[in-house]
């Protein structure tokens, strides 16, 4: 088993959790199903993500036992990013990872008290340098609509590009629009 990483397909969240000093990326429990839905009620998260809304304790629950299955699968894992006193910042989470392609997808919310503080960037790096290192994905992607502009600058001060690529609403539960594709590649 890989520190932190994979045991025949299945995922786990790092021993000890990743952190930068700043923020930490933790696995979500119960006893965060309040503070979830108090942030994802902000109306920004579902304008941009596929977060519903409006968000009920029940959607918090549903949040965390399919983060279960995903980590059981082995193609998605998610983390909550706090701060030293374990309040809620944001939320991060590897998808769609495909180890035969070395490729995943990143998405992250961060909560409104947090924004402008580049907590979103600092749990990209994270994210990134553990999928790279501990599951050896070469190519990271974002998918982000095209108006959102601070994650724009969240990707591209993270190490991410956009090469061009435009996507409309890629997925179901999307915002309706255009999305850009951003890539970071391991040797970026």
């Amino acid at each position: 088993m890989l520190a932190g990483g994979t045991l025949g397909g299945v995922l786990r969240h790092p021993d000890p959790p990743l952190s930068d000093g700043v923020v930490t990326l933790r696995a979500k429990t119960r006893a965060d199903v309040e503070a979830i839905a108090a942030a994802a009620a902000d109306p920004e998260i579902p304008r941009w993500t596929l977060v519903p809304n409006p968000y009920s304790l029940a959607d918090a629950l549903d949040w965390i036992a399919a983060t279960e299955l995903g980590l059981d699968s082995g193609v998605g894992i998610d983390w909550l990013v706090v701060d030293a006193e374990d309040r809620l910042l944001a939320s991060i989470g590897l998808m769609g990872i495909d180890r035969e392609r070395a490729i995943g997808e990143i998405g992250y919310w961060v909560a409104r008290e947090a924004r402008g503080r580049g907590v979103a960037t600092r749990a990209l790096r994270l994210v990134s340098a553990w999928a790279t290192s501990e599951l050896g994905l070469t190519t990271l992607e974002l998918l982000i609509h095209a108006d959102n502009a601070p994650s724009h600058a969240v990707a591209r001060a993270a190490g991410f590009t956009h090469d061009g690529e435009r996507r409309t609403a890629p997925r179901e539960g999307l915002p309706e629009g255009d999305y850009l594709l951003y890539r970071r590649h391991p040797e970026t």
